[in-house]
């Protein structure tokens, strides 16, 4: 595992955090919930791509096929 991939996933978080605060103070609250979900969806699609890799090497060293 490689340390960029946290960066990358506090970055969605600050990112997103940061958004859904203008949006909010804008009164715009549906859309920053939308914004929330997009960003969670995200960072859950860096997470499973991570956990195929682990399983992937997990494979390779039992020597699964």
């Amino acid at each position: 595992m490689d340390i960029s991939i946290l960066f990358k996933i506090a970055a969605v978080g600050i990112i997103v955090t940061v958004i859904c605060q203008i949006l909010k103070k804008s009164d715009r609250d549906d859309i920053a919930t939308v914004v929330s979900i997009v960003g969670l969806l995200l960072v859950l699609g860096i997470v499973v791509s991570m956990v195929g890799d682990l399983f992937g090497q997990i494979r390779d060293i039992f020597g699964l096929t």
